[in-house]
């Protein structure tokens, strides 16, 4: 596996990997790898010749105040988690690399960031979107593989490539669960053995809410009440947002139907935010 810092040199490799005519998949991540990273990079294996896996903790999409300083990092474990996953090349740019000096520019979606992760943490999707894209622009990959747990975020990417006509295939991957059903996140990490329970509220808040639906229940705001006094029922919990929204739109619903997706953002003590989604009736 070849590891890549520089940005002219990501550049060189690609093109010479696209003059082979060989198909390139991209994973983009912030590091700190665990299985849901991992699966990312299998499916993208899966899909092309070669494979580039991005390690790169973005300052833009992080807020004042928000774990930018403190975001769990380890490069060495996150090398040879990627190495053995078959990555072709880690490419593990600095900030100063991706945001030289007097960078201005900024790439954004609006609409599909009114809600959500976007309404909650301002700027947030402009950082994404603007990384993404200069990762597009640097890769020239054929094919780029993300998570669904990040729901908003892979339609915000989804749009952005539509609407400028980038031509790179994206691909999402179903979210990956720990065995007691907490989605997998790197932060995960700041989690306390005695918060445990409380994390699990929001898997347990979903498949709760599969449950009502599945016995009549129709109306978003009844659901939302139920779902939200079962979250705040377990401790140290805190709402972000609790939210039922049309899957392709992510504009909030007031009738429950077969594109209606439970969204949630739950603090634990206040320090450690997590989110979870799932389609409320499934197929």
């Amino acid at each position: 596996m070849k590891i890549i810092r520089s940005v002219d040199e990501m550049t060189r490799w690609a093109r010479e990997c696209r003059g082979r005519r060989e198909k390139l998949a991209l994973v983009p991540t912030m590091g700190y790898f665990h299985e849901g990273h991992l699966s990312l990079m299998r499916l993208g294996g899966e899909r092309a010749d070669r494979l580039v896996v991005s390690l790169f903790v973005n300052p833009t999409q992080f807020g004042p105040g928000e774990d930018l300083d403190t975001y769990p990092r380890d490069f060495d474990r996150d090398r040879q988690l990627a190495e053995g996953e078959g990555v072709d090349v880690l490419f593990a740019p600095t900030p100063e690399e991706i945001y030289p000096d007097g960078f201005q520019t900024r790439v954004a979606v609006s609409g599909l960031t009114d809600h959500l992760c976007g309404a909650d943490r301002p700027g947030h999707f402009a950082g994404v979107t603007t990384v993404v894209c200069k990762l597009f622009n640097i890769v020239r990959p054929h094919c780029a593989v993300f998570g669904e747990k990040d729901f908003q975020q892979l339609a915000v990417i989804r749009r952005m490539v539509r609407d400028l006509n980038m031509d790179v295939e994206i691909i999402g991957h179903p979210i990956v669960r720990e065995s007691d059903g907490l989605a997998m996140s790197s932060r995960n990490a700041y989690l306390a053995s005695e918060d445990r329970e409380s994390a699990l509220s929001l898997s347990r808040a979903i498949a709760r809410a599969r449950q009502l639906v599945a016995g009549g229940l129709t109306d978003a705001g009844l659901l939302q009440e139920e779902i939200t006094t079962f979250i705040l029922s377990h401790p140290v919990t805190t709402i972000d947002y609790v939210t039922l929204v049309d899957c392709r739109t992510l504009e909030p619903v007031s009738r429950i139907d077969d594109h209606t997706l439970l969204a949630l953002a739950v603090r634990i003590r206040d320090r450690v935010r997590l989110i979870d989604n799932g389609m409320l009736v499934e197929s």
